[in-house]
């Protein structure tokens, strides 16, 4: 359906005047349309529209705009003392807080204040859509129109259709959004909709892989950052965003999806909260930001050199998702020895010690099931790129005796620092993409998005460098169920189900984004 853009001249509404409603506002009024302002507390948007300006004056010293613009945008924005001052309002955005029987009271106020034709849009971050309309005279009027923390800056817009929303309301607030400058992806009103849902493994398996012991914060947060491309790991974007709202929204998708065991809270976590220390806005969590506080703790990486040349290294079999190592070898002039009878898993053979990809089962399983043979055996984990990579996460078995000089120095030698982990099931990258591709997967089957704009959604709303189902679809569906499957096994828990739709996909070879046989 073809949406139509809210003209400029048309007034808009924002109620909260906190971070996000002061960006939605800005948003607007940099669109052109007059924006009335409305807070509980006055101070609160007074503070706002001081804020914009400071901004605006930044602006301006840079050469982005000149003082006549800032000036008329500043103009634009106009604070409002009470909800009947917002009767001219043809789109009400509320940023609000988080509490549904307080949107729907602010909500059903406004029907008595603006046109029967104004939408009622929430930038609710998890809670129903349809519930949030559900008390509402008309709630087909009603749309989530999700924006990302800065909503100046963050391009994606989640347009949320709840089970009234009319699809000429979703269509014309989709067009607003794509006139305001900001990518706007449609999905129904579902628990976290797509990027609150989609992105809880990328947290919650960096808390349960902390709380194993398999390593530090900053280590995964190394690991998946270095390895894996995200701007920031688990831990850093937690700090940012905050602990304690990091946690509600766990606990929201949590309790929506009736303690679906994916999306279950973490007691660490929990406890941190708990202590107040809710990341960078209170100068400590996962790391501390104090002048006063202690240095963070170091990435711990091996440190290996080889004595004398490197030797050969046998590839043995195929090496699935590591392939691209063996281009990176052959650019650095490692010799190699093809080697394609050998039985067992893919591996790299060198020094006396198997090297072998992760396929989500632990080193010491391989160790102990003899299908590397009586060699010592390491696992090294999922790099998204072979020829940029600046980190590699290996762990090995509990059998090992030392650290296989060769195979470190090996590792080494190609400008990569080398973190040493616990022996988990899927090491630390591959367990949160092959979780992230899952969950995104199911989310598609749900009928919560279209798997391109599952995709969309992830790399505009999170800066996650390639989307979970594309990045599924590059691995192959049958290696993410496989790693899966090892990780089930291997905890015993449904946390780990591989979805419906990445097992039709791995047995129909077709690609998720098409689908995947759903």
């Amino acid at each position: 359906m073809i949406g139509n853009p809210l003209p400029p001249d048309r007034t808009v509404a924002v109620l909260g005047a906190g971070t996000m409603g002061a960006g939605i506002a800005w948003v607007a009024a940099r669109a052109g349309h007059v924006v009335r302002l409305y807070d509980t507390a006055k101070p609160v948007a007074a503070a706002a529209i001081s804020g914009m300006r400071e901004r605006l004056e930044e602006s301006v010293a840079k050469g982005r705009m000149t003082e006549t613009e800032a000036a008329a945008m500043l103009a634009r924005v106009v604070p409002a003392d009470d909800l009947d001052q917002l009767g001219e309002a043809a789109l009400v955005i509320e940023a609000i807080i988080e509490d549904l029987a307080v949107k729907r009271r602010v909500l059903a106020a406004l029907e008595d204040v603006v046109a029967p034709v104004a939408v009622l849009a929430t930038n609710t971050s998890s809670l129903s859509v349809t519930a949030i309309a559900g008390g509402l005279r008309l709630p087909g009027r009603v749309v989530g129109m999700h924006f990302f923390n800065p909503a100046p800056l963050m391009p994606l817009v989640e347009i949320v259709v709840g089970s009234d929303t009319e699809p000429q309301v979703a269509a014309d607030a989709a067009a607003t959004a794509v006139a305001w400058g900001k990518t706007p992806v449609h999905c129904s009103s579902t628990p976290g909709f797509i990027v609150n849902r989609v992105a809880r493994p990328f947290y919650g398996e960096g808390l349960r892989m902390l709380a194993e012991g398999v390593a530090s914060a900053p280590t995964i947060d190394a690991v998946v950052t270095g390895a894996g491309g995200f701007p920031m790991g688990p831990f850093t974007l937690m700090d940012l965003v905050g602990l304690d709202v990091n946690l509600a929204v766990s606990k929201s998708v949590y309790e929506q999806t009736f303690h679906d065991p994916r999306f279950a809270p973490s007691v660490v976590q929990q406890g941190m909260v708990d202590a107040g220390r809710l990341g960078r806005k209170t100068g400590r969590g996962f790391y501390d930001y104090r002048p006063e506080g202690p240095a963070t703790e170091p990435v711990r990486s091996i440190v290996a050199a080889a004595d004398g040349p490197l030797p050969p290294v046998e590839v043995v079999g195929d090496l699935g998702h590591a392939t691209g190592i063996v281009d990176r070898l052959a650019a650095r002039g490692v010799e190699l020895v093809t080697n394609d009878e050998d039985g067992g898993p893919g591996r790299l053979r060198v020094g006396g010690a198997a090297l072998v990809p992760t396929d989500g089962r632990t080193a010491t399983e391989l160790a102990a099931s003899g299908v590397v043979g009586t060699e010592e055996v390491a696992v090294f984990d999922l790099v998204l790129d072979w020829a940029s990579a600046g980190r590699i996460a290996v762990a090995e078995a509990a059998q090992a005796v030392h650290h296989p000089a060769a195979w470190l120095a090996l590792l080494v030698s190609q400008e990569m620092s080398v973190s040493a982990v616990g022996d988990a099931p899927g090491l630390v990258l591959f367990r949160i993409v092959a979780q992230l591709a899952s969950v995104a997967a199911d989310a598609v089957l749900a009928g919560v998005a279209a798997p391109g704009a599952i995709d969309t959604a992830m790399r505009l709303g999170t800066n996650y460098p390639v989307g979970p189902l594309e990045w599924a679809d590059r691995l192959g569906a049958a290696t993410v169920v496989t790693v899966l499957d090892n990780m089930r096994a291997f905890y015993g828990e449904e946390r780990y189900r591989a979805s419906a739709m990445l097992r039709r996909s791995a047995h129909a070879a077709k690609p998720l984004r098409e689908g995947g046989n759903r």
